[in-house]
């Protein structure tokens, strides 16, 4: 009796003979099971003994399927060379926890692979085989919508991204004196079009402010687009061709409005890779304008005396962590540590690196991945003993997915290091001649104490983004900060260091924010602390003020803006200052 197949199965071989193409078909056929490729996979390496791990052993869940109903080979001799097929939905939920949890696309194994076979370009294609049919982790459905319905994957306002330049803007013309320090937007003709990821927006905007800062000191003819700004995209992480071609076209349309000369490409490998080298094919479109990596443009800068430098102003040791994206799918090798070498005083090389070095862990989209952190944390071991060798205080790399995957597992191992981007060390070495600086020295009132002096705040937050972004506001306008990342963690830290106000998330790992701030409200040690609530979920908020506690000093709904932080800070710690006169 011929077995049933389900509607999404046969769907879903019906669209991989459309995929298949001559470089998938050579791999699909050319593997020899040899093992090479074994080694080479931080999954592997992290889970010994598990056989399930092996690339080949992966491959095979997806060359089985060409094996049935594409090659010769499996409708003559199924049997022999293991060609089987697909019927049920259970199925299919079984390859999505293959292609998609245990495997970044890093592309590791496929330049240790003697026969050549690239497994990261089919099990993307599988990854695009399963979205097609509604089969993906929860995180990579959300991300996908954000970019289809909002223009980026992190689903930014315009009015919060215009904002954000607005006041990026107002803070560079304060601090260099000079209006034409303004970051420009949607200016014509302009020799560069910079464009960046969502994450710099929503959590790391100091890096649009060093980039600005680096223009504005090279003379610079640039501009942001208001929107079509998103040069990241999630098409490469999900396989859809479709989306990968909107979100290209979205870009290089936007470039073209603008009149554009050259697309600068802000840190970010799967940005880099899938706008300079994939996105052209996704979208079928034809350039009239160059690309490059904003590392290339800083390197040009220095080269050719646009800006100095001075690297004694970083001296702390730093180490580079490749992205997989730039270095093995791209060779962006060499070019970012030369510019290290010109901005730090101590580089630290990372063993193996360049086209050998192991993936953040991050890859491949799976940072939004919930369902598969536990195991991406575990395979971050390989990783974590990277960083550790090195001795580094810091470790810089030219990706901000790196920035996650990094710093989660820098948090996770207890690694003591911190992530930074070579646009925050070139910044930081960044020497503006006083010539540029249009209001006389004499004129400049001296600095002035930070209204946050003398007090101490407590950021609690499971997001690493955020708790940087906020303490760095926070620092920036004279406060001592520290941190906590989960529940217990934020209890014992206000007890320990009885900080001056508590910025509290919602949801956390372990205690949330509700029994959290339950308990400090309940704690005479703890009760007289402020609380201003911080939350991405603003439809919890009746959960909080619903309480027989007496209710938060403030609140304030993600994303933020330092404006928005500061005004609810200074507000939280007047109310305070009257109540102990």
């Amino acid at each position: 009796m011929k077995a049933t197949r389900s509607y999404k199965a046969q769907k879903v071989l019906d669209r991989m003979g459309n995929k298949l193409n001559r470089q998938m078909v050579a791999s699909l056929a050319a593997c020899v099971h040899c093992g090479m490729c074994t080694d080479a996979c931080h999954y592997v390496l992290a889970n010994p003994g598990d056989p399930t791990y092996a690339p080949a052993y992966k491959a095979d869940k997806i060359r089985k399927l060409f094996k049935r109903h594409f090659d010769w080979t499996g409708r003559v001799i199924p049997w022999w060379v293991n060609a089987k097929s697909v019927y049920t939905d259970e199925e299919l939920e079984e390859l999505k926890d293959t292609v998609f949890g245990k495997c970044t696309n890093c592309r590791r194994c496929s330049i240790n692979c003697p026969m050549g076979v690239d497994y990261a370009t089919f099990n993307r294609m599988a990854r695009g085989l399963l979205v097609s049919v509604g089969i993906m982790p929860e995180g990579v459905a959300v991300v996908s919508k954000d970019q289809w319905e909002i223009g980026n994957q992190m689903g930014v306002l315009k009015e919060d991204y215009l904002d954000t330049l607005e006041w990026l803007s107002e803070e560079l013309v304060d601090e260099l004196g000079d209006p034409r320090a303004a970051i420009p937007i949607d200016k014509k003709d302009a020799d560069i079009v910079y464009s960046i990821n969502p994450r710099e927006v929503k959590y790391d905007p100091r890096t649009i402010s060093d980039a600005a800062r680096i223009f504005y000191a090279a003379g610079a003819n640039w501009t942001m687009p208001s929107e079509g700004w998103d040069m990241t995209n999630f098409g490469l992480f999900s396989g859809d061709d479709d989306l990968g071609g909107a979100v290209a076209r979205r870009l290089y349309e936007k470039v073209e409005e603008l009149r554009g000369r050259k697309l600068v490409i802000s840190e970010c490998g799967h940005g880099y890779r899938s706008t300079r080298c994939e996105g052209q094919n996704w979208a079928g479109y034809d350039l009239g304008f160059e690309m490059e990596s904003s590392v290339i443009t800083m390197l040009r800068y220095i080269h050719e005396g646009a800006i100095k430098v001075d690297k004694s102003r970083n001296t702390e040791p730093v180490t580079f962590h490749d992205s997989c994206n730039n270095a093995r799918s791209c060779g962006l090798f060499e070019e970012p540590r030369e510019l290290l070498n010109l901005v730090i005083e101590d580089f630290r090389e990372m063993y193996p690196n360049r086209a050998e070095n192991f993936c953040c862990t991050g890859g491949g989209g799976a940072m939004s991945m919930a369902e598969y952190t536990p195991l991406r944390l575990k395979s971050a071991k390989i990783k974590a003993d990277q960083l550790a060798s090195t001795g580094a205080s810091y470790v810089a790399t030219s990706c901000h997915n790196c920035v996650d995957g990094l710093s989660d597992l820098i948090k996770h191992y207890k690694l003591g290091m911190k992530v930074t981007q070579l646009v925050n060390l070139v910044a930081e070495a960044l020497v503006i001649p006083e010539k540029e600086v249009l209001v006389p020295v004499e004129k400049v009132p001296a600095v002035s104490a930070g209204p946050l002096d003398g007090y101490k705040i407590l950021v609690v937050d499971d997001e690493p983004d955020f708790v940087s972004f906020a303490s760095a506001i926070l620092e920036d306008h004279g406060a001592s900060v520290v941190t906590a990342f989960d529940g217990n963690e934020a209890l014992e830290v206000a007890r320990r260091e009885s900080p001056d106000l508590i910025t509290l998330d919602i949801t956390m790992p372990g205690k949330d924010g509700k029994e959290v701030f339950e308990a400090m409200r309940r704690d005479p040690a703890l009760e007289s602390i402020p609380v201003c609530i911080i939350t991405g979920q603003p439809e919890l908020r009746k959960l909080i003020y619903d309480r027989s506690v007496p209710p938060p000093n403030g609140y304030v709904d993600k994303p933020i803006s330092e404006e928005t932080l500061m005004r609810n800070v200074r507000k939280i710690l007047e109310i305070k200052q009257k109540v102990k006169k």
